[in-house]
């Protein structure tokens, strides 16, 4: 939906018009899985697909939230009422945001919010962060809060883990404010520090293709906060602050020292040898040799991701397995994982034998149909009227 039907929508929801409308994309992470909250290194880059908001000020201490996504009438909230992990439904995320916001200390005195999306719901590519980010940019500019980017995506993850309660780390929320088009965004999740890094595949006849499995997952779930709270075990058995420490020429002995700890091993092991794929990435593509020696890396990092991490699926497995059969150059799963999508390197020349490849392997599986489409490095979160 784009932005004059979401002013339009605004107008007939409110009976006035929107101060103003702001986009913000979701994303797809090119590697550094599971790494955000180990203070590792990540390369995400934003999508086309955005959330829009239309919005307003208010004065009366009331947040009224609609989204055109959804059956659902508008959703009217005191901000004097907000509380962590009292809501359930979708406004948790941009009420959080507000939530954040006058916890830091803005003088949020309320809001009228009319939202869109095309970022697709529960497929790992960061629908929530945008919800999140986009809200979070509307109201720093119309309360003029001079709040940099980086501040916008801490406070948004900040209402991500204590007001809906998904332990998820930095990496989506600052994709979604910081990411440029044309470029992946090489991120230190420790300092926040960041660096564009060029990313044209076209250039190179090259395509990258983002498998919706349309297995939803969802973060706030236990399994994600288990990986999460083993990373914290692992980090404290080694002494060291956070995985991201472990250098990767002493994983060997870093991992001798945990004995008998199996499940804490192989998470120990997934986040530094992840660590260290990211860094090849991008070395990689700062040297501006051939981007198809990306490929084997980003399959490494599913065999990582499903016998180390565990966080794969059936139908995961089969797109990368069924891909990389197909002559993809490489493949893996994207995102939180139990679910969502798995991101595809391709000739240019081989995307609909791939394509065609994964949705015949997906009816002979009985699974439900995948949803493909090409993933072009796009703008960050901005306002667009």
């Amino acid at each position: 939906m784009g932005a004059q039907e979401v002013r339009d929508g605004f107008a007939a929801l409110y009976g006035t018009q929107p101060e103003g409308v702001w986009a913000a994309p979701g994303r797809v992470n090119l590697i550094g899985e599971h790494t955000d909250y180990n203070d590792g290194f990540v390369m995400p880059f934003a999508l086309p697909h955005t959330a829009v908001a239309a919005v307003s000020r208010r004065t009366d201490g009331v947040l009224r939230l609609h989204s055109a996504d959804l059956d659902a009438g508008v959703a009217e909230l005191r901000l004097d009422d907000l509380a962590p992990e009292s809501d359930k439904s979708w406004t948790a995320y941009p009420a959080g945001v507000v939530w954040a916001l006058r916890e830091a200390g803005h003088p949020i005195t309320g809001a009228d919010v009319h939202l869109a999306s095309t970022v697709p719901s529960g497929a790992g590519l960061s629908s929530s962060a945008a919800l999140e980010v986009v809200v979070a940019l509307a109201l720093g500019d119309l309360y003029e809060l001079g709040l940099q980017r980086w501040q916008l995506a801490r406070l948004c993850q900040r209402a991500e883990n204590v007001y809906v309660g998904a332990p998820t780390g930095i990496m989506d929320q600052t994709a979604s404010a910081c990411c440029e088009a044309g470029h992946a965004l090489f991120l230190d999740t420790r300092d926040l520090s960041q660096k564009q890094i060029p990313l044209d595949l076209a250039a190179e006849g090259l395509r990258l293709l983002v498998v919706d499995t349309q297995v939803t997952h969802a973060h706030s779930g236990g399994e994600y906060g288990k990986r999460r709270a083993g990373c914290e075990k692992g980090a404290a058995l080694l002494g060291v602050d956070a995985l991201r420490d472990i250098p990767y020429g002493d994983l060997d002995a870093a991992l001798a020292r945990l004995g008998d700890e199996e499940e804490v091993r192989r998470l120990v092991r997934h986040v530094v040898t992840e660590d260290q794929r990211v860094e090849r990435v991008v070395s990689l593509l700062e040297a501006g040799g051939d981007t198809r020696a990306v490929g084997p890396i980003l399959t490494e990092g599913h065999a990582s991701l499903r016998d180390d991490f565990r966080v794969s699926c059936a139908e995961l497995d089969l797109v990368v397995d069924t891909a990389l059969g197909g002559g993809a150059l490489g493949a893996r799963m994207t995102g939180g994982g139990f679910g969502g999508s798995a991101i595809v390197l391709v000739e240019e020349s081989d995307v609909e034998t791939v394509t065609k490849a994964v949705e015949n392997a997906f009816a002979a599986a009985g699974f439900k149909a995948p949803r493909v489409f090409e993933a072009v490095p796009a703008a960050g979160a901005r306002r667009v009227s």
